[in-house]
């Protein structure tokens, strides 16, 4: 995962996203002790996290949710030195965004960084809880994304949710509330993070240096933060729209030093489409002109998805990627043979 644009106001008082004002707004009449956030992946739900959590903490005039970004508290924040506030995240997201090093995600070099929140980091997190605080305005903790615990972490989070000491408050997000604790998701009032329109995601594209926005949110489901990774990754409009070409010539090398989950999502997004093509519908992810004429039964087809979704589950399995990358693709270019012969 690349770095990811800046999460928090700075001295000049801009959002780091332009579409986050909304859901500030409501959440500055929410009172409760702890706050879920529901937003899709991609759409910045850790910066409308940690905006939440600079805006709670901040010393300064605080409208609609908006943070000052000048004050004492928010040039700490901004420092990652606010000693009132917790971020607790995945070691691979920490480190993605900035907000830890590999020496402490990776305990000097004797683990991998992980895709959860680990039970020992909850833990740390509840007796820091405990602590007195150091500024006027309380302790606010960012747990991103609550999906990340496991029942063990989710279960000792738990104590703390339901009896918060005084002037603790906490700032969760998630994507499927479906998939928290009954439990966890009883203990929190519930904002709908709303996504942002397609203009405002296109705009906001372009300024960060995507050439052709619109393409590129396509392939992302209208995502914006995940359609910036695709760019950042090396990935443009125009190599996105060239993989049903190469899939259907058996190019393994479209897909060369791209992580395997991207290579994944890549192919089960091009799977789906060509599903859909031939089903008569309109695909979702690639140009209908890229993509290939589909005839005849949908059978290898769906037998590949099945293959590609096998593989997905088991994404953690230590593979040879690079002859799991040819196997896939090759399975791929023989269903697409037969679908047009």
């Amino acid at each position: 995962m690349p770095p990811r644009p800046d999460t928090l106001v700075g001295p000049d008082g801009a959002l780091p996203l332009p579409w986050l004002a909304p859901a500030l707004g409501a959440a500055t009449g929410q009172r409760g002790h702890a706050l879920l956030i529901v937003a899709a992946p991609g759409d910045g739900a850790l910066a409308l996290l940690r905006t939440l959590a600079q805006g709670w903490l901040c010393e300064g005039p605080v409208v609609d949710g908006r943070p000052c970004g000048q004050c004492a508290a928010c040039r700490l924040v901004q420092a990652g030195a606010h000693p009132d506030l917790k971020q607790l995240l995945p070691g691979a997201q920490a480190l993605a965004h900035g907000l830890a090093s590999e020496e402490e995600v990776t305990n000097g070099g004797k683990r991998k960084p992980s895709k959860w929140i680990l039970i020992d980091d909850v833990r740390d997190t509840l007796a820091w809880v405990a602590t007195t605080r150091s500024r006027e305005r309380g302790k606010v903790i960012v747990l991103h994304p609550a999906e990340a615990l496991q029942g063990p972490s989710a279960n000792a989070l738990l104590k703390a949710l339901e009896e918060p000491p005084a002037g603790v408050r906490w700032l969760l997000s998630c994507s499927d509330p479906e998939r928290l604790l009954p439990t966890v998701r009883s203990r929190c009032q519930r904002l709908v993070m709303p996504s942002p329109d397609t203009p405002t995601a296109e705009a906001w594209l372009k300024g960060q240096g995507v050439a052709e926005p619109a393409a590129l949110l396509a392939a992302c489901a209208g995502r914006p933060l995940d359609a910036l990774a695709l760019q950042v990754d090396g990935v443009d409009a125009r190599a996105w729209a060239a993989l049903p070409a190469a899939l259907a010539r058996g190019q393994v090398a479209a897909w060369a030093g791209w992580p395997l989950t991207r290579t994944l999502d890549a192919l089960q997004k091009l799977c789906h489409d060509l599903l859909a093509q031939a089903a008569g519908a309109p695909p979702r992810y690639f140009p209908a002109s890229a993509l290939p004429a589909a005839r005849g039964g949908v059978a290898p087809l769906l037998a590949w998805a099945a293959e590609l979704n096998r593989v997905v589950r088991q994404a953690e399995h230590p593979w040879n990627e690079s002859l799991l990358v040819e196997a896939l693709v090759g399975r791929g270019r023989d269903a697409l043979a037969t679908l047009k012969s």
